[in-house]
Formats: structure tokens, sequence, C-alpha cells
């Protein structure tokens, strides 16, 4: 086994960073700004965010389904690395994971529900051929 950080490695640890990445936009608009004019209140954050509106409502939406969906890719990977999955073919379901993940963010803050849904539907049936992965691998 490969002590490097690998292309698998560098998924998972965007697939964590992705809802914080998220929650950044979503607080984006309140930074700088004081709290008695609308500006993020860090003191009670889920509060105020459940205030936001339009996109930045959407980007805290889109932070919550990435923290959601992160057990289980996580878990995946975890559980094909385990039974010897190709390396290769693993890197590549884990791209596309991710990238799937971005594309899904993107619609979700463009309020593009229909296209954001498939996004969605893609990347969980990404994360299943992640599972399986070892089950077809020599």
């Amino acid at each position: 086994m490969s002590s490097t950080f690998s292309v698998l490695h560098w998924c998972v640890l965007l697939a964590a960073i992705m809802p914080i990445l998220c929650a950044g936009m979503a607080k984006s608009s309140g930074f700088g700004k004081p709290v008695q004019e609308g500006g993020y209140d860090n003191a009670m954050p889920r509060q105020w965010l459940a205030g936001q509106t339009g996109w930045r409502a959407r980007a805290n939406a889109a932070q919550a389904n990435c923290f959601e969906a992160l057990p289980f890719f996580i878990g995946a990977v975890a559980l094909a690395q385990h039974a010897g999955a190709d390396a290769a073919r693993l890197d590549m379901l884990a791209l596309l994971f991710v990238g799937l993940r971005l594309v899904y963010v993107a619609l979700y803050i463009a309020d593009r529900a229909n296209a954001r849904s498939l996004a969605w539907t893609l990347a969980v049936a990404t994360n299943i051929a992640i599972l399986f992965a070892s089950t077809t691998s020599a």
C-alpha cells in the first residue's frame, strides 16, 4: 500500500471541504457588516442563516446536503479500498462523484431544481458504484 496522497485521497478531502465552502458562500453577504445592520451573527449562526433568502439560502441547503452525502462517500471509499478494489477505477469513480457534487452545488445555488436532482441521482449512483467497485475487480 502506497503512502502517497492519491487522487482518491484528494477527492475525499474535496468532498469534506465542499460543505464548508457552501457555508462560506451562504454567509458571505454578512461578513464585514455589523449584526445590527444584518451582518453575519457568529453568536447565532443558524438563526442568522435561517433568515437568508435566494441563492444564499440555497447555498446553505447545499451545505447541509453535502454533509449528508459525506458519510456514505467516505464509507464506500473505505470499504472498496479494504476489499481491494482497483485503485484506478476508484480514482475515476471518486473524481466523477466529486465532479457531480460540484455540479449539484452549482445547480442548487442557480435554482435549477430538476437538473440538480439529476446530478444528485447520478452522484448517488456513482457512490453505489464505488461501494461495489471491489466486486468487479479481478
